[in-house]
């Protein structure tokens, strides 16, 4: 299956289905080693198998433990953010040339997922910490409603009830291209002043008295969390496929990528919904 979903993961072809062929590399390379004698055999017989950390190969646990860590310096750059509001649009735009550099770079560098982490913490924690100000409780509610989304999400992947199907993924594609599209128009708008409002169109229009950011901001929650589904796919067949121990920093950034965009969606459709009472 191709993924056209997360950047992080659908540049690296060994996050996904192996070529037709693949399977047989490891026959054909024993066919051409040399013959080993009968001890020889029977010595490699009786040693333990190799894991995929003896292998050098990626695993689940490589991956929690680092997306853990990523995570972790996410909220210290929060923290920080929250403290300086004045560092919202440095992290605004060191998050992005640094998460733009990450996505397309052909080997994962620990050091510079680590910085974006951080960086990108400096506007999640600014963004909160001026949202908190005027709705106070409302980190509390995102961060809770981040936690149950991402929960309920793992939870229907690891059932086989939510799949990124081909056909799911065609739906996926071009929803997140229109709500592009809507972003892009929408900041435009607000930069050029065609709109005061803090929000754009999200809440100067309204669809029987509800502010249309409130729908779009149901179809961006959705969007974050199908790509979530995409994310766990990815690195459910990295780990079939074995790729190298140093893609589960590719891993981890993918997947702190998309809690950062879930977490976002869920305070600003929270900010609309309190400041539409």
């Amino acid at each position: 299956m191709a993924f056209g979903g997360n950047p992080v993961f659908n540049k690296n072809k060994s996050f996904r289905s192996q070529p037709a062929g693949r399977a047989s590399t490891g026959s054909a390379t024993m066919a051409n080693q040399t013959q080993l004698s009968s001890e020889q055999l029977q010595e490699l017989y009786n040693q333990p198998s190799a894991g995929p950390v003896k292998t050098g190969r990626m695993t689940i646990d490589d991956v929690i433990m680092k997306t853990i860590g990523c995570l972790a310096l996410l909220v210290v750059g929060a923290l920080i953010g929250a403290a300086f509001p004045i560092l919202l649009w440095v992290g605004l735009i060191g998050g992005l040339v640094l998460g733009l550099v990450n996505a397309f770079k052909k080997e994962p560098s620990p050091a510079l997922i680590l910085a974006y982490a951080i960086v990108e913490g400096l506007f999640v924690g600014a963004l909160s910490g001026i949202l908190e100000g005027l709705y106070p409780g409302i980190v509390f509610q995102a961060v809770m409603g981040t936690l149950i989304v991402f929960g309920v999400t793992f939870a229907l992947f690891k059932s086989g009830k939510v799949r990124a199907s081909p056909k799911a993924m065609k739906f996926f594609m071009i929803a997140v291209s229109a709500y592009a599209l809507f972003s892009l128009v929408n900041l435009g708008m607000m930069m050029f002043g065609a709109t005061e409002s803090a929000w754009g169109l999200r809440t100067d229009v309204e669809i029987f008295g509800i502010p249309l950011g409130v729908f779009i901001g149901v179809l961006a929650i959705g969007l974050a969390a199908f790509s979530l589904i995409i994310d766990f796919t990815a690195i459910e067949q990295g780990v079939r496929n074995g790729v190298p121990a140093k893609y589960s920093w590719t891993a981890a950034f993918g997947l702190t990528v998309t809690l950062v965009w879930l977490y976002v969606e869920i305070l600003r459709l929270l900010a609309i919904l309190r400041g539409s009472d």
